[in-house]
């Protein structure tokens, strides 16, 4: 008998990571995929050429919700999920990650009584302001299977007491390791001029962005870095507007400002580039991917591994601490462990279990 999994998505980074999985779902003549998109990240790379490009299945379903508080957006995803739901009947909900879409798809899908898969669970920053962390922790207490990306996510699940849960817990590897590898040779150089010798750079979250202190300090860093070495630094026309009106624009003619960058375009700069400086989740795992250390622009990481290995600095908006990360990382290259994130078959480890659990 065919088992339905109905998979639940909202973010481009989710459309990526479901698309490693979503492939070795189609091998599969015992599994049938319905793919909803929340349309939490709404904008024109959500498009057809976003999907064609990336070999990314369309989805079944656009439910085209988003521009809402977390409150409003949260319930509205609920409410037309668990309709669709109840239409479909799937054997399993698929989410992945920390989203509000994630959180909306475990919910719904656990007051109708269908097992719920969680791609990514065990993730911790132990930072509960962050929105994140909330939904992580929720989502991963509600469900069915939980698929470790790490060791350490691992760990904290056990820690937690889910070794004790009517839950099945699974070391996969990390599904956006399958997607750099896939990616890899499919990787496109962006069209605007790009140094030959450069870092690169990205900052997105509101604690930085929001915060006219932190934000002053982490641009006086990068002024005083582009000194020694370009910077490329997509931004968002959001971030790109607060910078600006902030007068943090002019530091440098050495940092090249970009337009947000597709994900192609991402793993080129990543292939290319000697250095990584970031307040992302995401961008820190594929610096390591692609073997680029990593300064990282936030008081806390989910991907602890990478600090121990000495190959991420936590260096926050600290000036002081970003320089003196820059210089350790220039003056000596470190070492990257190998398979801290699996071997690149998370999916097929995914799809296995949903096919014989």
């Amino acid at each position: 008998m065919t088992k339905k999994i109905f998979t639940v998505i909202g973010a481009r980074p989710q459309f990526i990571k479901a698309a490693t999985v979503s492939r070795a779902i189609a091998k599969e003549p015992g599994l049938e995929e319905i793919i909803i998109h929340t349309g939490q990240h709404f904008d024109d790379n959500m498009s057809r050429i976003f999907f064609n490009e990336l070999e990314i299945p369309l989805p079944t379903y656009n439910l085209d919700i988003h521009s809402l508080g977390h409150g409003a957006m949260t319930g509205r995803m609920l409410e037309k999920l668990e309709e669709l739901m109840i239409n479909e009947k799937p054997d399993f909900v698929l989410v992945y990650g920390d989203t509000n879409s994630t959180l909306a798809g475990a919910l719904a899908a656990s007051k109708l009584h269908i097992p719920v898969a969680h791609v990514e669970a065990g993730l911790r920053s132990f930072n509960m302001r962050m929105p994140e962390e909330v939904n992580r922790i929720l989502t991963d207490r509600i469900s069915r299977i939980l698929f470790c990306p790490t060791q350490t996510a691992l760990d904290n699940l056990q820690k937690e007491g889910f070794a004790g849960f009517d839950c099945h817990l699974v070391n996969t590897g990390d599904v956006m390791f399958d997607a750099a590898l896939f990616y890899t040779n499919k990787a496109r150089k962006p069209i605007q001029p790009i140094p030959s010798d450069f870092i690169l750079a990205t900052l997105h979250r509101a604690e930085n962005t929001d915060n006219p202190e932190r934000l002053t300090e982490i641009f006086e860093a990068l002024g005083e870095v582009a000194r020694k070495k370009k910077i490329v630094l997509p931004l968002h026309p959001r971030t790109r507007k607060i910078v600006h009106n902030s007068g943090l624009d002019g530091l440098s003619d050495n940092i090249v400002v970009t337009e947000p960058l597709g994900y192609l375009n991402m793993i080129w700069l990543l292939k290319n580039c000697n250095m990584v400086m970031t307040d992302s989740g995401g961008l820190q795992k594929e610096a390591y991917f692609f073997k680029k250390p990593c300064i990282t622009l936030r008081e806390e990481t989910e991907w602890t591994e990478l600090t121990r290995a000495g190959v991420n600095i936590l260096a926050g908006s600290n000036k002081k601490n970003i320089l003196q990360a820059f210089e350790t990382f220039l003056s000596s290259h470190p070492i990257f462990p190998d398979s801290l994130y699996g071997k690149g078959n998370a999916a097929s480890k995914i799809v296995d279990v949903l096919k014989n659990i």
